[in-house]
């Protein structure tokens, strides 16, 4: 299959039990990072530190985490309630503003180095925390890099995040620019399920696509 009929079948759901819909579960990445996007396109990230926007932050947060599975079986969040993730937004408010701009299209060696900082201070923030934890609340908050789980891996054909697997992100999004472009479609938006001015990042088009393409070659 294509790289543009992989991205397809998940914004149409022809892959998966739904697709992107308002009110379906994929949907919820559109709105924790639409809250946190929020935040930066109104240049005060820092304010998503003040205790006052605790609960939402980590409402979104936590609920998009356990959409997209991370509160299941022997997972460690599974037995914590959504304020344990009060640390873990403080530490996204507390980020290298590099962060928020960084994409599938920018992965220099200078970035990478930010992105290998921002894990050390998630999991000073976390915990124990796993290349699919991590890299799930990088593309829900930042969109900045692909969800590692393993039907990306899979479809990728690496089987560890770091610096040679973004590297060869970044050489697919290169190599099919116009496509994956084509495909940042609007984000949902919460209230009315309707388009916001926001488009999905080009690491998460990515995602979509070899989160399909893992799972059928899975099956």
């Amino acid at each position: 299959m294509s790289l543009a009929s992989d991205i397809e079948a998940f914004i149409d759901g022809t892959g998966l039990p739904d697709g992107a819909r308002p009110n379906l579960r994929y949907a919820s990445f559109d709105y924790c990072f639409n809250f946190f996007q929020s935040f930066h396109e109104a240049g005060n990230v820092a304010a998503l530190a003040a205790p006052e926007h605790h609960q939402q932050s980590c409402l979104h947060l936590g609920f998009y985490l356990a959409s997209w599975g991370m509160y299941r079986g022997s997972a460690d969040l599974l037995q914590r309630s959504a304020r344990h993730l009060v640390p873990t937004v403080e530490a996204i408010a507390g980020m290298n503003q590099l962060v928020w701009d960084i994409d599938a299209d920018c992965y220099t060696e200078s970035n990478i180095e930010v992105l290998g900082a921002a894990r050390e201070t998630l999991g000073r923030a976390l915990g124990s925390m796993s290349d699919t934890l991590f890299t799930k609340i990088m593309l829900g908050v930042f969109g900045c890099v692909p969800a590692f789980d393993q039907y990306f891996k899979r479809g990728l054909e690496r089987w560890t995040y770091g610096p040679a697997s973004l590297a060869r992100v970044g050489e697919i999004y290169a190599n099919n620019k116009a496509l994956i472009d084509r495909y940042r479609i609007p984000t949902l938006e919460f209230l009315t399920g309707e388009p916001t001015h926001r488009r999905y990042t080009r690491a998460k088009v990515l995602d979509m696509a070899f989160f399909i393409k893992g799972m059928r070659s899975g099956q």
